[in-house]
């Protein structure tokens, strides 16, 4: 059975400190840039979530598009270089570990004007985390 962990509410951002965008307290090169530059795969949906989130923070489109699923992936990804990323929190995760074959991670993403509440469901295709598709809980 999918478990629902709750994680407490820390509200990160995404420009302080020496932290990764994501929230972590590990430089972005130890974090999430390992996952962008094509060493490492997400371990975790959370994980993979956390460097999606992070791709949106750098403008790495590239990165978005080889970690959507085949069957729901864009053709093209055009970011708004004027968007500004500032906060990351994760709010729920259910299922997404090594043991797991899907995962759904809950998240809002605060952005300068704004956030974004979503609840991403994520598969596994040949091994790799890749994000399906989201919907934003009402």
């Amino acid at each position: 059975m999918a478990r629902r962990t709750a994680r407490p509410l820390q509200r990160t951002s995404a420009t302080a400190g020496a932290g990764c965008p994501c929230g972590l307290p590990a430089a972005y090169e130890a974090c999430c840039g390992r996952f962008h530059a094509g060493g490492d795969a997400a371990p975790t949906a959370e994980a993979l979530m956390r460097s999606r989130y992070c791709a949106f923070v750098k403008g790495d489109a590239g990165y978005l598009l080889r970690t959507w699923h085949p069957r729901t992936r864009p053709e093209r990804l055009e970011l708004d270089p004027g968007m500004r990323w500032t906060g990351l929190e994760i709010l729920a995760t259910v299922g997404g570990s090594a043991f797991h074959p899907t995962g759904v991670v809950e998240f809002r993403a605060s952005y300068r004007g704004g956030e974004l509440h979503e609840r991403s469901s994520f598969e596994r295709v040949d091994g790799a985390w890749v994000y399906v598709d989201g919907e934003f809980p009402g």
